[in-house]
């Protein structure tokens, strides 16, 4: 064991656990922006609760399940798409901007949804999906009919080569061209996903204000802010440029062998950003994050987020992406972001969402346990930035597993066998273990349920005082206080692997987080007066960290 000296204290607080659903509003006594160090909550309303029976969950769902989110002690939801959508992509292809497919309700619902959440003091963040279309939408469909039609620059079409070949050699993240060929315009179109998915044009001012109009129409109605999806996929190089090889590919996956500097990435980016920033300053309080994936995806985070008039906030993949967690994982991301050089801007992470393996899986073992999962949701609401927790996590839930047969995700079929997995991710939520769904259906889902998750089900966690579910609510209604997590700077201290500790420090409070991210015990002595005002069970002042314990002790000396 290693043998640390980092923290000390003269009080042990653990938090008591909350009646299952206690409604925990939001602190809002600081003064600052709501959205800075909050936890925000992703619902993919697909697999949340179905009440129709059809397999799929809704809208109606969601708003019969707010309160239990808000019992949770976080700021906001997030919700993945619901607009109307054939579903290639399920509902990242959009063929209307602005409705609701009928799969997931109708506008009244989602009102009701936003009306629910603010009365319960949660905002309400929704998917923007500005870089593609669906094929099915109007303005693809009217572009694609001639090279002379008011729309015939709204998408990304290009001449084939002498030969009959594509225009350059950009891939598809889903595997194939990134090019399809239209035999009406006699042209290929681009898409960087599915070629159901082709690319908007956004260099073109006439797709950027029906950009604009469209958050416009979300905003009118209510929403606080948006997730901007593949938002660095958002402009392509006019001149069609090549993309060159990468020396050392991260995968033999064809899309990877490639860098990617030409499809994605345009420097114009920045400019409609800033329309975009000016445009939500008519709309107080609200917010913007951007998904940024990516090898470069950590400057365009700083990029897309330095001072006041970009975005507020943006993830990218460096936890979602890594095999493990680690002490240096942590920190070289982390340290990456700024906060006294007067530019950097604010960061956000995710360890599980819609679109990569659940990291109770992708990080621990088969025996880590509830201690693991605990550990983790600690972890993500320490570090400096917004947080964001994935539907399931607070339940502890390990990656589903999907059998080839039953999966429908384009990506993971066409990828199978070193596919992302993410059916695995999106698999129902559990709400109880008596009924053959988990509750979450009356009927067999669009998904399997695993067996294991029902072991986990909200229903069963419930009256466990020791489950992860209760321990994430006890800690996020504890977090609500402790403004130095929420706003503070981080800095780290020397500790060797597997301890990681950081200090929180604002407004002069500090609070030092100390985390063991291994599975065996480890010994540290004390060396600071304070307080414990967080531990989990077995973590003592006297003794040693136990696998996967955590402390958080605010400094007084």
């Amino acid at each position: 064991m290693q043998n640390q000296s980092i923290i000390s204290g003269n009080q042990s607080h653990r938090g008591p656990n909350k009646s299952p659903l206690a409604i925990v509003k939001p602190d809002t006594s600081t003064g600052a922006e709501w959205w800075r160090g909050a936890v925000i909550y992703q619902i993919y309303p697909r697999s949340f609760l179905d009440t129709n029976g059809d397999g799929i969950g809704d809208l109606p769902g969601i708003v019969e399940k707010l309160d239990y989110v808000a019992s949770l002690g976080v700021d906001g939801i997030w919700l993945s798409p619901f607009f109307t959508s054939p579903m290639s992509d399920f509902g990242y292809d959009v063929s209307d901007y602005c409705d609701v497919d009928p799969v997931f309700g109708v506008m009244a619902d989602f009102d009701r949804l936003v009306e629910k959440a603010h009365a319960l003091g949660l905002k309400v963040v929704i998917d923007q999906v500005y870089s593609h279309s669906s094929d099915q939408h109007s303005w693809f469909q009217e572009s694609k009919q001639s090279r002379d039609n008011p729309k015939n620059d709204w998408y990304v079409w290009a001449d084939a080569e002498a030969d009959g070949s594509p225009p350059n050699n950009w891939l598809s993240v889903f595997g194939g061209p990134g090019w399809s060929w239209d035999p009406g315009r006699e042209q290929y179109y681009f898409h960087n996903f599915l070629p159901s998915q082709p690319d908007l044009n956004a260099h073109n001012p006439e797709v950027q204000e029906a950009i604009l109009d469209t958050a416009r129409f979300w905003l009118d109605r209510g929403v606080d802010g948006f997730r901007l999806d593949a938002l660095n996929f958002l402009m392509h190089d006019p001149q069609l440029r090549d993309n060159p090889p990468v020396r050392d590919p991260k995968s033999t996956l064809p899309f990877d062998c490639q860098d990617h500097v030409f499809n994605k990435s345009h420097a114009d980016i920045i400019g409609f950003l800033e329309r975009l920033r000016a445009m939500m300053d008519e709309y107080p309080d609200t917010f913007t994050v951007a998904e940024i994936g990516g090898e470069y995806s950590v400057q365009e985070m700083q990029d897309y987020t330095s001072g006041d008039n970009r975005l507020n906030t943006a993830y990218g993949f460096q936890f979602l992406e890594s095999d493990e967690l680690t002490p240096a994982v942590i920190r070289s991301s982390i340290e990456r972001w700024d906060p006294t050089d007067g530019v950097t801007g604010w960061p956000s992470w995710a360890f599980s969402n819609h679109d990569r393996p659940r990291a109770v899986s992708r990080w621990g073992t088969e025996n880590a346990g509830p201690e693991f999962a605990k550990m983790l949701v600690t972890l993500l609401a320490c570090l400096r930035g917004c947080a964001f927790l994935y539907q399931g996590e607070e339940l502890g839930l390990p990656q589903g597993k999907v059998p080839y047969e039953q999966l429908v995700d384009p990506e993971g079929i066409n990828n199978w066998p070193n596919h992302l997995d993410r059916d695995g991710t999106r698999t129902p939520m559990p709400w109880n273990n008596s009924e053959c769904f988990a509750g979450f259906s009356a009927n067999a889902p669009w998904l399997p349920i695993d067996a294991r998750h029902m072991l986990l089900a909200v229903e069963t966690q419930e009256p466990d005082t020791g489950s992860v579910l209760n321990y994430t609510r006890a800690f996020l209604t504890k977090r609500q206080s402790m403004h130095a997590l929420k706003q503070g700077n981080l800095d780290f201290i020397d500790t060797p692997a597997p301890l990681l500790a950081f200090d929180r420090t604002h407004n002069g409070q500090t609070l030092r987080c100390v985390f063991n991210l291994s599975p065996d015990q480890q010994a540290f002595t004390i060396s600071t007066e304070g307080l414990v005002v967080w531990a989990t069970d077995g973590a003592e002042k006297t003794g040693p960290l136990p696998a996967y314990g955590c402390m958080i002790l605010e400094v007084t000396e």
